[in-house]
């Protein structure tokens, strides 16, 4: 008799198997244990009509890594930043300048006890309002595409039978 077998005949119920998620499925469950980020895919599809370099895309994919809950902005160093992309701090600063010039992400200063500086908290909320007028108007073409399909699709009749 197998186990299976004699679980259910002694009144056990197996617990079912649990269900693989779709990340773990596709990348893995050590990948998805060290850490993963949710992105809008508006960002990456509008990369060029934002005005995005891939630098930039990089900064704010890095940026998002930090950034777990809403009112909780992240704040990770430039040094940080730099030594994971592989540029200097010095061209992540001239990047995030621009990118808070171009009202992308705000910078907010964030000191210590003794007044000195510490690492920058960096708002992405400024992005998030870019983002919908975007993801609006690609949700707009969306359906205009899907009703053009339906409109050219075509309903096969049966030949009639002489």
């Amino acid at each position: 008799m197998t186990q299976d077998a004699s679980a259910s005949s002694s009144g056990e119920q197996k617990a079912a198997p649990k269900k693989t998620d779709a990340f773990t499925q596709k990348w893995g469950k050590s990948t998805k244990s060290a850490g993963w980020t949710a992105i809008p895919n508006i960002l990456i599809y509008r990369q060029k009509s934002l005005g995005l370099s891939p630098l930039d895309l990089n900064i704010l994919l890095h940026l998002m890594t930090y950034w777990w809950q809403d009112e909780q902005k992240p704040y990770p160093s430039k040094a940080t930043l730099a030594q994971a992309i592989g540029v200097t701090s010095g061209t992540i600063q001239k990047r995030i300048r621009g990118m808070e010039a171009a009202g992308f992400i705000k910078r907010i200063e964030r000191r210590r006890e003794s007044n000195r500086s510490d690492t920058n908290e960096y708002d992405l909320s400024p992005l998030r309002d870019l983002l919908l007028p975007h993801a609006e108007e690609e949700l707009r073409e969306r359906r205009k595409k899907h009703a053009e399909r339906q409109k050219r699709k075509t309903t096969v009749t049966k030949p009639s039978s002489e």
